[in-house]
């Protein structure tokens, strides 16, 4: 039997597997979608529903002047399962894309449960060598214990499994230069920081605030001791009010241009891409609400206008280190028959995952059919996310969202009003998507 003839398994019915499931039978492949529920449940689930949603309701952004807006339109113009979904099952809430949860699942089962090209197979899959080639794994962080162990053994030492610890990023062009500057502690390197000075009034303030502010409480399963280089900051506080100052906000050797002196404290925010469209706060992993990060962080002198790309999180993840051990298609290097899809590729989101399926029904579709492989290209939304977890260069490598970072440059400076940028990236986006024709 041939490779176009093999019958393409995925295991994992979320919304990776299940979009990538979709695109293949519409492709004329057949499919063996593998979902462990309800034989088998995992800690977060609550039904047998495929694609179901279990944390926000939400996939973001509807606008066409955001970064999740092009995306969406990208996978309209591909024919995206989920989006139709989430369009069938819609509630209102402004210009995001909220569903009824249940509406939506069920949609989604239906179309997959009744393809005449899927077979649905409720076996738990253990290890990588109990599934035939060609392969997907779309299981997410919810992974069953022994086919994570079976992944580890695979891709040896640098397979991540941790907590996912991450501070908050912001959009370059929403600092505010005036009062933040650029600069190493003692004058050492190269000026890649941002400095934010707080005063002693300002630091007690936003101590108190960080206290005060709502929490997203870690559930029964994500529970396990914090290391200690990526501890929340609201762990940090709990040692002592001054802690922080003694730690990420000490002011040693950073010196205040417009004062001459050090401040009582200083957040540092350092670059977090090539093309330094984006900045992290350093240390400020955390455990409040994506609401109150907005609130309370702004209140650093120079981040009062912040633009978030990310909010910061703590909670358990499992995911791939991605550049290191796939191929651009999203295939292992040790097995180009064994795929990987959806968050643990390394996106963060509903809707990135959802199109990193899509992506990989594309790829799969090429090789089974020995066609040339073809990248979505780069200036595109899905070519910028695929470049950030298979090609992009990074010691630390964390699971991402879209955002106008990812985008390239264009050769745009920053000159060049931020309005202006991102209307240029996605005419430019829109156009190579267009160009880019879906297989038949």
């Amino acid at each position: 039997m041939s490779n176009q003839q093999l019958p393409i398994h995925i295991v994992g019915a979320g919304l990776a597997g299940s979009e990538c499931a979709y695109q293949l039978a519409t492709m004329g492949h057949k499919v063996v979608l593998h979902e462990m529920r309800p034989n088998t449940m995992t800690p977060a689930h609550k039904t047998n529903g495929f694609a179901e949603l279990v944390c926000s309701n939400s996939f973001g952004s509807m606008t066409d002047y955001s970064a999740p807006g092009q995306l969406k339109w990208e996978a309209e113009k591909l024919g995206s399962l989920v989006l139709t979904a989430a369009h069938q099952a819609r509630v209102p809430a402004g210009m995001s894309l909220s569903v009824d949860r249940t509406i939506f699942s069920n949609f989604i089962s239906e179309k997959l449960k009744n393809h005449p090209n899927i077979t649905i197979s409720n076996e738990v899959v253990n290890s990588l060598e109990q599934v035939p080639r060609p392969t997907v794994i779309a299981t997410g962080p919810l992974t069953h214990k022994s086919l994570a162990e079976s992944m580890q053994n695979h891709f040896g030492k640098e397979f991540l499994y941790f907590y996912d610890a991450i501070a908050p990023i912001v959009d370059a062009d929403s600092i505010n230069t005036d009062i933040a500057w650029k600069a190493d502690r003692w004058d050492n390197g190269t000026k890649d920081y941002y400095n934010c000075p707080l005063d002693k009034e300002q630091y007690e303030n936003l101590v108190k605030e960080i206290i005060n502010a709502k929490k997203v409480e870690l559930k029964e399963f994500e529970k396990t001791p914090y290391f200690e280089g990526c501890m929340p900051i609201e762990a940090i506080v709990d040692r002592g009010p001054e802690t922080l100052r003694f730690g990420p906000l000490s002011p040693k050797g950073l010196r205040n241009p417009k004062t001459g002196r050090w401040p009582w404290a200083v957040v540092q925010l350092r670059q977090d891409n090539r093309e330094a469209t984006a900045y992290n706060l350093v240390g400020f992993q955390t455990k409040m609400t994506y609401g109150e990060q907005a609130r309370v962080l702004k209140m650093i002198p120079g981040l009062e206008n912040a633009e978030f790309l990310k909010f910061g999180s703590i909670h358990r993840n499992l995911f791939i280190n991605s550049p290191k051990l796939l191929n651009h298609d999203l295939s292992s290097k040790k097995d180009p028959m064994l795929f990987f899809a959806g968050q643990i590729a390394g996106v963060e989101g509903y809707f990135e995952s959802t199109c990193i399926g899509l992506l990989v029904a594309h790829f799969l579709h090429q090789k089974t059919n020995r066609l040339p492989f073809s990248l979505p290209p780069r200036a595109t939304a899905m070519g910028s996310l695929l470049y950030a977890i298979t090609q992009e260069e990074k010691e630390d490598f964390q699971p991402t969202n879209i955002n106008f970072s990812l985008f390239p440059l264009m050769g745009l400076d920053s000159k060049v009003p931020k309005k202006e940028k991102r209307q240029r990236k996605i005419t430019l986006a829109q156009n190579e998507l267009l160009n880019w024709q879906r297989p038949n």
